[in-house]
């Protein structure tokens, strides 16, 4: 395995207050991973850190196996933060221009055109005429520029149309199929079910989980099944309440929905109480839950 990534019990201190506390990871080539969080849980300053743009107060963080200010590291990464600063009087073209030429081995120009949608006339406009979504647009044409083998996406498809957003995790995938590493943070907790190979959420500058979008779904409390029945009543719900390993059961939606910690057990007591269901289905549960979950003890829940 190809370790693209890697720190190693990293804490960030700013005065008194702890932003990260003994974070350690590492993240193998190829790879699409997101870090969730809610506000202030320290998913800013450990992609700080991944930069180089702050260092660590403890710990140590590597980037193909050298610190992360290193030329050669510089060289394969690309970073595309949450706003975009660009030089006024020039045109996208000659921007992007500008900045492949900083590098040893750029990305062909057609070809970076194609990933990032950016159309003729928006290459040659002057870059502070863009709109919003044009912008973002743009910084991740200057991510890409240096064709990196690396790239960091802070909050990227922030104010990006839904047509304009789904382009950009398609060019993103193709990316990982490249073998390049994508490292994302994200509001939209749906981007990263979606898009996601690995999710690492941080709390209070901890790591409380690192696992796929399905392993860390999998340690919601409460999950739930679903079923009909030519039997539905509100007795009949009491009754399915009452068994074993249910918790609630409440109908929804034109189904009768049974909260429980484990379903294996649920089903075996509707079945052990010869209870008539059909049309069973088990639910997974949604990452907005995990999240909120495993992030409670935070005054504020960032939901999709």
């Amino acid at each position: 395995m190809d370790v693209i990534i890697e720190l190693d019990r990293v804490s960030k201190t700013f005065k008194d207050k702890k932003a990260v506390d003994q974070v350690s990871f590492s993240i193998a080539k190829g790879a699409i991973v997101a870090i969730l969080g809610p506000n202030g849980a320290g998913k800013t300053t450990a992609l700080s850190m991944m930069l180089g743009i702050l260092e660590p107060s403890q710990g140590t963080v590597k980037l193909f196996g050298r610190e992360p200010k290193d030329q050669k590291v510089r060289e394969r990464i690309g970073a595309m933060l949450q706003e975009v600063s660009v030089m006024d009087r020039l045109k996208v073209r000659e921007i992007i221009a500008l900045i492949r030429s900083y590098y040893p081995a750029p990305m062909d120009m057609e070809y970076l055109f194609h990933l990032t949608g950016l159309a003729p006339k928006e290459l040659d406009r002057y870059a502070e005429k863009l709109s919003g979504g044009q912008r973002r647009s743009l910084g991740f044409a200057l991510a890409l520029a240096g064709n990196p083998e690396l790239v960091f996406f802070d909050e990227p498809t922030v104010g990006l149309d839904l047509t304009t957003r789904r382009r950009f995790w398609n060019s993103v995938r193709g990316l990982a199929d490249q073998g390049k590493t994508i490292l994302f943070t994200t509001h939209y907790l749906q981007e990263a079910d979606d898009n996601a190979n690995r999710i690492l959420l941080f709390n209070r500058g901890a790591l409380v989980a690192d696992g796929t979008p399905d392993q860390i779904k999998s340690r919601i409390v409460k999950r739930s099944i679903s079923f009909l029945s030519d039997q539905d009543s509100e007795e009949f719900r009491h009754s399915v309440q009452a068994l074993p390993a249910i918790a609630e059961c409440y109908p929804k939606d034109g189904r009768i929905h049974a909260t429980t910690e484990n379903t294996d057990e649920a089903l075996k007591a509707i079945f052990a109480a010869g209870i008539a269901v059909h049309d069973i289905r088990i639910d997974q549960g949604r990452l907005d839950e995990a999240f909120e979950q495993l992030t409670m003890n935070e005054e504020e829940v960032v939901k999709s």
